[in-house]
C-alpha cells in the first residue's frame, strides 16, 4: 500500500472512488476529496492552491490531501493533513482528517492511513498532531489510539459530543 499526494493519482481511479461515494449518499470525508462536479484537473488545480497561504485569505489553512491506494492504483482512502491551526480546526477538525471508500471500511485501512502520514510528518517541524472525532464514531477513536492518540478532553461542537486527541510523534 502506498500513500500518494493528490497529483499521482490516476484518474479512473479517482472517479471510480467518487462515484462510491456518490453512490452512498453520504457526506464524502475527507471534504477536501470531494470533487463536487469537477474534473480530477480542476481538483488538482484547487489541491495545488489548497498548499499555499493563499488559503488564509478564505478562512481556511495550508493544506495536502493525500490517496492511499495499493500497486494497481486502486484507491482505498483519504487523508487530509492541515499544515497548521485556525480557530475552528482547534475546536473541531485537527490537523488531519481522514476517510475510507464505503467497500473498504473495517479492514484497518483508516489507521495504516494515519499510520503513513505520521512517519512522513516525522521529519517536518512540527511533532504534535491534534485530530478530533464525533463521540459515537468508535472506529475512528480506535484508529487514533491504535497510533498513540492521547484524549485530552470532550467539547460540545455543533450539538455534538466532541473528542480532542493529541499525537506526539
Amino acid at each position: 500500500m502506498n500513500l500518494i499526494r493528490y497529483d499521482a493519482v490516476n484518474e479512473n481511479e479517482y472517479i471510480s472512488y467518487i462515484q462510491e461515494w456518490e453512490a452512498e449518499g453520504k457526506t464524502i470525508i475527507p471534504g477536501a476529496s470531494d470533487r463536487r462536479g469537477r474534473s480530477l484537473f480542476e481538483m488538482i488545480n484547487k489541491w495545488n492552491f489548497d498548499e499555499t497561504d493563499e488559503t488564509i485569505i478564505n478562512g481556511f489553512v495550508p493544506s495536502t490531501l493525500y490517496f492511499l491506494t495499493d500497486d494497481d492504483s486502486r484507491i482505498y482512502g483519504a487523508i487530509h493533513h492541515r499544515h497548521i491551526l485556525n480557530d475552528n480546526l482547534t475546536l473541531h477538525g485537527g490537523h488531519i482528517g481522514y476517510g475510507v471508500r464505503p467497500s473498504e471500511r473495517k479492514k484497518g485501512y483508516g489507521s495504516l492511513m494515519l499510520k503513513l502520514l505520521l512517519e512522513r510528518l516525522a521529519h517536518s517541524e512540527n511533532k504534535t498532531y491534534l485530530l478530533t472525532c464525533d463521540e459515537t464514531n468508535i472506529a475512528s477513536q480506535k484508529t487514533i489510539e491504535k497510533n498513540g492518540g492521547i484524549m485530552e478532553m470532550k467539547i460540545e461542537f455543533e450539538g455534538k459530543m466532541t473528542r480532542k486527541y493529541w499525537i506526539n510523534i
